[in-house]
């Protein structure tokens, strides 16, 4: 997997992680986020009967107990690939971390999730672990302070991570608000149940704005950089879009609003992560 760096796109690092090695990486990360996802929809299935009784799977499509079985099936193959590679590697925090990953999506999906901020926290930590597991596996091993290469795969990691940080937790307030109706009757105390919608709003329209400037101060290097193209998508793909949220969060009164601005929000991540092809 080149890295590239510095203010041409013909300089490139030799990274130590294979092609395999990266496709196992990612098929790991796939089937912990599907594991996750089932065990959340397995809990949610009363509470899902109320806000989105047209996307119930479970009980409809998949019985509780095989929910359960492909949990697990799923959630072993991600540890399993996940020691593969640090054997191969010789890096222990993959498999450490991924199934720290694989516990948290457990108790996030049984107790953390009806909780004040928590439940969010957690998901966008873990969004943005998809991201810093790939600097993870390229950590070096060396004595003494890391080289350049090093430095830069880091900082362009920690950029990205911290989109996908932010990016998630606006959509999961969103989605908390979207949502409101099933979790006031089981019990949870999300933000809007606990701050209301007004509040909620607020705080998901004050990070948006904090990850347009950052955006935009980002735009501005890449445009000194000479990196006009990369600028450009910047400015439709992510700025116009956030800018257009923003609106929309503010207009936004019913389920549908909120459902159709998750969607949206959902795609702004995509062509964030999108970006990396600039880079």
């Amino acid at each position: 997997m080149p890295y590239v760096y510095g203010n041409s796109f013909a300089n490139f690092v030799h990274v130590k992680l294979s092609p395999l090695l990266f496709y196992l990486l990612v098929a790991a990360s796939v089937c912990i986020a599907a594991a996750g996802y089932i065990i959340n929809d397995y809990f949610d299935v009363n509470i899902d009967l109320i806000n989105k009784p047209s996307k119930l799977i479970i009980d409809r499509y998949i019985k509780r107990r095989w929910a359960i079985i492909w949990h697990i099936i799923l959630s072993a193959a991600g540890i399993v690939l996940s020691g593969y590679i640090g054997y191969k590697m010789r890096n222990v925090y993959i498999p450490f971390f991924n199934l720290i990953a694989i516990a948290t999506l457990w108790f996030y999906s049984t107790t953390f999730k009806k909780k004040l901020l928590i439940g969010n926290i957690i998901v966008s930590l873990l969004t943005a672990w998809v991201i810093l597991v790939l600097t993870t596996a390229e950590h070096q091993f060396t004595i003494g302070a890391p080289g350049n290469d090093w430095r830069r795969l880091l900082k362009v990691s920690f950029i990205y991570g911290g989109f996908a940080f932010i990016i998630s937790l606006v959509r999961e307030v969103i989605k908390d608000m979207e949502d409101i109706s099933g979790d006031i009757k089981y019990g949870c105390k999300t933000m809007p149940i606990v701050w209301g919608i007004p509040v909620s709003k607020v705080y998901a329209a004050v990070w948006i704005v904090v990850l347009m400037a950052s955006i935009a101060g980002i735009e501005i290097y890449i445009i000194h950089a000479g990196w006009l193209f990369a600028a450009l998508y910047g400015v439709i793909t992510l700025i116009i879009p956030l800018i257009w949220a923003l609106r929309k969060l503010y207009e936004a009164q019913t389920q549908a609003h909120f459902h159709k601005l998750s969607n949206a929000v959902k795609l702004i991540m995509l062509a964030g992560i999108l970006s990396m092809i600039f880079f």
